[in-house]
């Protein structure tokens, strides 16, 4: 069940000549790629282009009708394994994942890809999640262009910028047998717009007719003496093809008059360069400079000739360039340097070397950029720092810190909770996490794992302490990773070495971290894709004899025990223990339309609710380091005589019962209670409400009236 769904906006996917699309940057793509005759299409979720791929897989209907095929792969390695069939056939094939930890899992294919050579033409759309709003290691996909040598495009961040680009991107590998990388940053991938639609064109070749046909050329094999071949390829013919495309379609662009200084613009940062530009009054809301731009739509190769050519009679240049290291800036600079050329190069002098390239840091950059190389284009007020302004308050002293952490109700938070419980029992351990939602648990309250190498590669990281110490390690891995990369690198990996070590898998029936998207052991019946292939039965495949499954990870006290026996077995070989409860979010998103549509119905429904009885409550709070639930909170009391709140729950509850199972399995106190909310009642209920009602109003007065009272003057 994927986060979000596009089965409406696909319908627009269908537009033709004559009609304006409209609508995010992802449907942007998925349209030009249907027009531009793409024989197949695949790619692995992962923000912040994971909705592209539910794009895709609602469209599925529509690219069968065009003769395109559709995968959903494993993995990124096996998405860009499937651009093989542009080697050899003459076929537009696309792919997309999360770059760059998506470039990095497919770095292998990616590198035998570009050393063959392509026919027909690749694309390869990654979404680069930058900045601190992301949540994988800061590193650039541009690096990858580099080393393996495919060409690297960049456009500005509008639709019909994008669109154009996915269109010359195609264009310009088969122009140079090279696979073409499309880099969308978030910015791209949902800003919304508009562009003037094509007709969606089938491949002139379908992978259908192409089977039916089969090609093969040794020379496109990555083996000696073909391989040296392939590098000579690169540098005699595809790269100077690849400039002679760029040169003859103008794929960057230039924008503004003639002006001393100038500025050298990834084509992604164009807009919030333009945003600087206009809040210094030198450019108007059309986009209109007054400082010569000139925009990278292609970041990687670079083009000496285009380059100079800009730089002409010109006195400085600021290179706009997000990111580390900082390859484009020192590209240019040797070329200032071979041709001879006096201009002082800014960059990293005055836009931040690391970090993303916001609003007012762009700005900030901008400003001091033109105050030293060209004061007078600054307004008067701007072109000297005004020691009168206000300081920009430290926010962090105002606003509460909110780190990243479990939804409420979570089904993975029991499963730490009960591994907390057992360390108190055993010491600390060894744990490893995994990418993925459970690698939220390293953080408070439960602390727990320190250290993540990839996904699907928790088990493979706590390998070096696999040594027979006094406590066996234990590694944590999601559904997700385990399908990932997981069975072969970390499950694999410890049958192989006959690991004695302890392997958690936490199954949540998705892959729940890229969206909810299904995998193969999710519950949920997949009208295109085989779902329902139990983890254990994998496992079990591959050597693993001792396997527990837990079906319900919200019994904190038999999820401990069966913790407590993998770390304490006398058994030899790995120990995985498959823990699986429905995601939360998911379950919600699933049942909630259907309770609502029963309640408006007139029909019975019980929800149940959880609560904190305040007078039983003693304020210790250990039911919040051992659940951390983001509905569990505290309540200050009007009693004078109890200064320390009490735990509470609020009305984000989604009746888990998770607070009350942790407080049972940890003999903690008794306070939680569970309450069903009862949404049109049978007669006969709210009879009975009422009558409840009356008794406890009467037991309440008949204690109002036998209490002592202190009234004011009384004698």
């Amino acid at each position: 069940m994927a986060e979000r769904s596009f089965k409406a906006e696909v319908e627009d996917l269908r537009l033709g000549a004559g009609d304006t699309f409209t609508g995010e940057g992802i449907l942007a793509i998925t349209k030009a790629l249907l027009e531009n005759g793409v024989g197949y299409v695949g790619g692995y979720q992962g923000a912040p282009i994971s909705h592209l791929m539910d794009v895709l897989a609602d469209a599925e209907d529509l690219m069968a009708e065009l003769g395109v095929r559709y995968e959903a792969n494993a993995s990124e390695a096996a998405a860009a394994a499937m651009l093989a069939a542009s080697v050899h056939y003459p076929i537009r094939g696309a792919v997309t994942f999360k770059g760059p930890v998506g470039v990095n899992v497919a770095s292998d294919a990616l590198a035998n890809l570009c050393s063959s050579g392509v026919t027909g033409g690749a694309l390869i759309i990654v979404g680069e999640d930058y900045g601190e709003g992301s949540s994988i290691m800061q590193e650039r996909s541009h690096a990858f262009a580099m080393k393996s040598q495919f060409w690297l495009l960049d456009p500005r961040p509008n639709l019909p910028s994008i669109v154009q680009a996915v269109e010359q991107g195609f264009a310009l590998s088969e122009a140079s047998n090279t696979p073409v990388m499309l880099m969308v940053r978030i910015r791209s991938c949902h800003v919304t717009g508009s562009f003037a639609a094509k007709d969606n064109r089938p491949p002139p070749l379908t992978v259908r007719a192409a089977q039916a046909n089969p090609q093969s050329n040794f020379a496109r094999v990555v083996l000696p003496p073909m391989s040296f071949a392939h590098e000579q390829d690169k540098i005699k013919n595809r790269w100077p093809a690849a400039e002679k495309y760029i040169l003859d379609n103008g794929l960057n662009e230039k924008f503004g008059p003639d002006a001393p200084v100038g500025f050298v613009v990834q084509g992604g940062m164009y807009n919030a360069v333009i945003r600087a530009l206009q809040r210094l009054g030198l450019a108007d809301i059309y986009g209109e400079t007054q400082v010569p731009l000139y925009v990278l739509n292609v970041t990687y190769p670079l083009i000496s000739s285009e380059f100079l050519a800009f730089s002409a009679g010109k006195s400085a240049l600021l290179v706009v360039e997000e990111g580390q290291p900082d390859f484009i800036e020192q590209a240019l600079g040797a070329m200032l340097y071979r041709a001879g050329a006096d201009i002082r190069l800014h960059g990293k002098d005055v836009l931040p070397m690391a970090g993303e390239y916001t609003g007012q840091v762009m700005l900030d950059g901008v400003t001091a950029f033109l105050r030293k190389a060209a004061p007078e284009m600054l307004p008067g007020q701007v072109r000297a720092p005004n020691a009168d302004a206000p300081a920009i308050p430290d926010l962090s002293k105002t606003v509460p810190i909110r780190p990243p952490g479990f939804c409420t109700g979570c089904p993975e938070r029991p499963i730490f909770a009960a591994l907390k419980l057992v360390q108190q029992e055993t010491g600390k351990l060894q744990i490893t996490g995994d990418i993925g939602c459970h690698l939220f648990a390293c953080l408070p309250p439960f602390e727990i794992g320190g250290a993540t190498m990839g996904y699907g590669l928790g088990p493979a990281a706590n390998a070096a302490f696999d040594g027979g110490g006094d406590r066996r390690a234990l590694s944590i891995l999601g559904d997700g990773g385990f399908w990932h990369n997981g069975l072969s690198s970390s499950i694999g990996n410890m049958v192989f070495n006959k690991s004695d070590s302890v392997a958690v898998i936490v199954d949540n029936y998705y892959s729940a971290a890229t969206g909810g998207q299904d995998i193969l052991s999710s519950r949920a019946a997949n009208g295109s894709k085989a779902t329902g292939n139990p983890i254990t039965r994998a496992l079990k495949g591959v050597g693993v004899n001792w396997v527990r499954q837990v079906n319900h990870t919200y019994d904190v006290g038999h999820m401990r025990d069966v913790l407590r026996e993998a770390l304490t077995t006398d058994q030899p070989g790995p120990k995985v223990i498959v823990a699986s409860s429905e995601c939360m979010l998911n379950k919600q998103r699933r049942e909630k339309p259907l309770r609502s549509a029963a309640i408006r119905e007139g029909r019975r429904v019980d929800i149940p609710r959880f609560g904190v009885d305040e007078a039983i409550c003693t304020g210790d709070h250990a039911c919040i380091r051992l659940s951390g639930c983001p509905s569990l909170s505290l309540k200050k009391l009007d009693d004078p005589l109890r200064d320390d709140p009490v735990a509470s729950i609020d009305q984000s509850c989604v009746g888990c019962g998770n607070c009350g199972e942790v407080a049972d399995a940890a003999v903690l106190c008794p306070s939680f209670y569970r309450a069903d909310v009862i949404h049109n009642p049978a007669r006969w209920e709210q009879s009975l409400a009422r009558l409840r009602a009356r008794i406890i109003g009467w037991l309440q007065a008949r204690r109002a009236r036998g209490r002592l009272s202190f009234e004011a003057g009384a004698k």
